[in-house]
């Protein structure tokens, strides 16, 4: 699962009606609300930047292959107190509940943290999930080459960044 910097304002605005609908939390200004969602998520954006860049810098020093990079960024995450890979998902729950309970935007919050999760799981996962597309869609532009070799690595990056600007990810 990964979130991209596209849909992010998207996914605030329809996880922030789907509570102010279900009547989980009350505000005078959505807007606002939306803000302090997207504020979350873009701060998460930026410390997994960081994070990659750890990993790579941490592999080109120790010299690993590329197969390790997944394990290293892991252990980048982990120093810096973030969650990636399937772990995501629940880490930004629990990011967005804090910030619900102490926004001065949001006015009320009248659900348990367990109904607000229930709420924003579906809308959240929908929109992480969409890695799973792009990435069945390269590889099978990459079908001609094998994976795992220097080449496949480049041309994976290259068609990847193609096909997410294309669908407006980036």
């Amino acid at each position: 699962m990964r979130l991209f910097s596209g849909k992010i304002a998207p996914l605030s605005e329809e996880l922030v009606e789907a509570l102010v609908a279900g009547g989980d939390i009350e505000c005078e200004s959505k807007k606002e609300v939306v803000l302090d969602v997207q504020s979350v998520f873009t701060s998460y954006l930026q410390q997994e930047r960081e994070v990659t860049e750890k990993a790579k810098s941490t592999m080109e020093a120790r010299g690993l292959p590329q197969s390790e990079f997944a394990r290293v960024k892991k252990l980048a995450a982990e120093q810096k107190g973030i969650k990636v890979g399937d772990d995501l998902l629940d880490f930004l729950l629990d990011q967005l509940i804090e910030m619900l309970l102490h926004s001065g935007n949001v006015d009320e919050v009248f659900a348990q943290d367990h109904d607000l999760r229930r709420r924003m799981r579906p809308v959240l996962k929908k929109h992480l999930e969409v890695e799973e597309a792009l990435e069945s869609e390269v590889r099978g532009q990459l079908k001609h080459l094998q994976e795992g070799s220097r080449t496949w690595e480049i041309e994976y990056q290259r068609v990847m960044s193609d096909v997410q600007r294309r669908k407006g990810l980036r």
